[in-house]
């Protein structure tokens, strides 16, 4: 649906969702265009729909509100790429929203491999992530947010989490990095400026033995990495990635609920 936002702006949001057919294919259910990212599809194996956000404007600017809504159905497929990366420039003095609601059936898995999202000195953005995930759900979020382009502090940003599987709590967060001077703080960032994580949900994936490695409060884990530059951090996160999309952690299509229960919540490391 489109709309506007408080400032009269176009919210018109992005759509993409993904199904297992009636023979079991693999297909694109949606892939609607909003105000700022078009999905195109990309050449997809027979065990998933690829599916890449494109830019179709510059931003975010102030005022601007960037929707995002991705749906995978059950025993759906999908990994969501994205060729380019988001700048949210100086606002001068105003503000803009990104949002991405995420809803996951049970035995579907969407695996998003996030470019990064900078935020340039002067903005001031609130980024909001919803996800709900289903028994036998799953997914696979590598996210990576950069303070200030090269030889800025960078500007404001919140960024809230809220993911639920079968309707319970599993990952709340609220990242506060909208004052420079106290996020510079030491146990705070300090002097760092790159935040990387790779998260997953409704599955927990083996290695427990990352020294940055964070169990949620369900099935799934959380992997987190700060550095001043953005080369270290998006190498770690490109490790811990493929280590966690081992064929063995992905969903099965569901066959009963016994069935699909046990498989959202461990995932048994490759065989060496």
């Amino acid at each position: 649906m489109t709309g506007t936002d408080p400032t009269g702006e176009e919210t018109r949001p992005t759509l993409v969702e993904a199904v297992r057919d009636g023979a079991g294919r693999q297909v694109a259910a949606e892939l609607s265009p909003g105000a700022f990212l078009a999905p195109r599809p990309l050449f997809s194996p027979p065990d998933r729909v690829r599916v890449a956000l494109v830019s179709t404007r510059a931003g975010l600017l102030a005022g601007d509100t960037l929707d995002l809504r991705i749906t995978v159905g059950p025993g759906a497929r999908l990994e969501l790429v994205e060729p380019s990366g988001l700048v949210a420039y100086d606002h001068r003095g105003g503000a803009s929203r990104w949002r991405a609601r995420v809803e996951i059936a049970e035995g579907g898995e969407l695996l998003w491999s996030g470019a990064p999202f900078v935020i340039a000195s002067g903005a001031r953005v609130e980024r909001l992530t919803e996800v709900e995930v289903a028994a036998g759900g799953r997914m696979l979020w590598r996210d990576l947010l950069v303070l200030g382009r090269s030889g800025e502090r960078g500007g404001a940003v919140r960024a809230l989490t809220r993911a639920r599987h079968e309707g319970t709590e599993l990952l709340v967060e609220d990242l506060d990095l909208l004052d420079p001077e106290q996020r510079e703080l030491p146990g705070v960032l300090g002097p760092h400026r790159v935040i990387g994580s790779v998260t997953s949900l409704g599955v927990r994936p083996p290695g427990a033995g990352h020294p940055s490695r964070m169990e949620l409060a369900g099935p799934g884990a959380q992997v987190r990495l700060l550095d001043r530059v953005t080369p270290p951090v998006e190498a770690g996160l490109a490790a811990v990635w493929e280590s966690w999309t081992a064929t063995e952690c992905r969903p099965q299509p569901p066959s009963g609920s016994a069935a699909v229960r046990s498989i959202s919540t461990s995932c048994p490391a490759k065989p060496s």
